[in-house]
C-alpha cells in the first residue's frame, strides 16, 4: 500500500499544515515508498490497526525504524499519525460518526505540530502515544473541547450531591487549538457533546465531565487577570482537588521554547505570560486541578 496518497495529502492540506513541514512529511512518505523500509513500516501500522500490536508497542517499533532509517522519530511517527487517521476515517464513517466530528478530532495533529515545532524545532510530534484513542474510536473532538472515555467503574458523587454511576463519564481535554476559551465557546462545546453521548447520559439526562488540568489550579485566581478566559473556564468545574509541584511541567505550554532559558529570559508578550512568569519569579509554585461539571443539555447543574 501506498504511503503517499490522495487522502494523505487532504490530511495535510485540510488540517493546513505548514509548507514547510508538509515538505519533509511528503519526502519522507515518497522515501517509503519507494525504499526497502516502506514494507517494514507497513507491517508496523497494519500490526497496530489489526489489533495484533498495542499503540505503545507500535510507537516503539518506529522509533528503532527511525534510527534504522536516520530521521527523526519524532517525523517518523507523525507521518505514521497520519496514515492511521486515514484509516480511521473509514471506521468513524462505519460508526455514523459525522465527518465534522472526525475532521475536529484529527486536527489534534495539527495542534501537537505545531508544539513540536516550537518545542523541539522539527515537524513532528513528541507524543505519539496520546493518539492512540482517537483511532480506537475512544476520544472525539467535540467543538473546542476533546471527550474520552473513562473506565473507572466507581460511582461519582459531585459536590452537589449529584451520582452519576461509573462508566458514565466523560474526560474532558483541552488541545492547543489556539480558540480562546470564551462563554460561548466552552457551553458550544458541552451542549454538542451531551447530544453526540446520549450513552453516557444518566436517566435523568445529565452527562457528567472530569478534567484534571493545569488550567483548574485554583491559585490563579490570586495572579491571573480578571478578565482571564482560563478563569471563566475554572467557574464551569467544581474543583474537587488540587496539587503542586516543584517544576511547572506544563511551562511549555505557555512558553514553547523558551523554557529552555532561564526564566528571567522568558518572553512576556501576552497577558497570561506576564502574570505567570511574575508568578514564577516571586518563588510561587504551579500546580493542578481536578474537577467535574454536570450538564443536563442547557446549562451546567450545581
Amino acid at each position: 500500500m501506498a504511503i503517499l496518497t490522495e487522502q494523505f495529502r487532504e490530511i495535510e492540506s485540510r488540517l493546513k499544515f505548514p509548507a514547510d513541514a508538509v515538505w519533509v512529511f511528503d519526502a519522507l512518505a515518497a522515501r517509503l515508498d519507494a525504499g526497502k523500509y516502506g514494507a517494514r513500516f507497513e507491517k508496523i501500522r497494519r500490526a497496530y490497526l489489526n489489533g495484533k500490536c498495542g499503540w505503545g508497542r507500535t510507537v516503539k517499533k518506529t522509533e528503532a525504524l527511525a534510527k534504522q532509517m536516520k530521521v527523526r522519530q519524532e517525523t517518523l511517527d507523525f507521518v505514521l499519525c497520519i496514515k492511521c487517521f486515514e484509516t480511521a476515517h473509514k471506521r468513524y464513517r462505519r460508526a455514523g460518526i459525522p465527518d465534522d466530528i472526525y475532521w475536529q478530532s484529527a486536527d489534534d495533529l495539527r495542534c501537537k505540530l505545531l508544539e513540536c515545532i516550537e518545542c523541539e524545532h522539527v515537524p513532528g510530534t513528541f507524543v505519539a502515544g496520546w493518539f492512540g484513542d482517537f483511532f480506537t474510536l475512544r476520544r472525539f473532538a467535540v467543538g473546542r473541547f476533546q471527550y474520552e472515555f473513562t473506565d473507572d467503574p466507581a460511582d461519582y458523587v459531585t459536590p452537589g450531591g449529584v451520582k452519576v454511576k461509573g462508566g458514565q463519564v466523560l474526560r474532558i481535554h483541552i488541545p492547543s487549538s489556539g480558540v480562546p476559551l470564551t462563554d460561548e465557546v466552552r457551553l458550544d462545546s458541552y451542549r454538542r457533546a451531551w447530544e453526540f453521548f446520549p450513552q453516557f447520559r444518566t436517566k435523568d439526562g445529565l452527562l457528567m465531565f472530569i478534567c484534571d488540568s493545569w488550567l483548574l489550579y485554583p491559585a490563579h485566581r490570586t495572579f491571573l487577570p480578571k478578565n482571564s478566559n482560563i478563569l471563566r473556564f475554572m467557574d464551569d468545574f467544581t474543583i474537587v482537588r488540587e496539587s503542586t509541584e516543584q517544576h511547572f511541567h506544563n511551562d511549555w505550554r505557555l512558553f514553547g521554547h523558551w523554557t529552555e532559558y532561564p526564566l528571567a529570559e522568558w518572553p512576556e508578550d501576552t497577558s497570561l505570560r506576564r502574570a505567570y512568569k511574575k508568578w514564577l519569579m516571586d518563588g510561587n509554585l504551579a500546580g493542578s486541578g481536578s474537577g467535574v461539571i454536570v450538564f443536563d443539555g442547557k446549562k451546567i447543574v450545581r
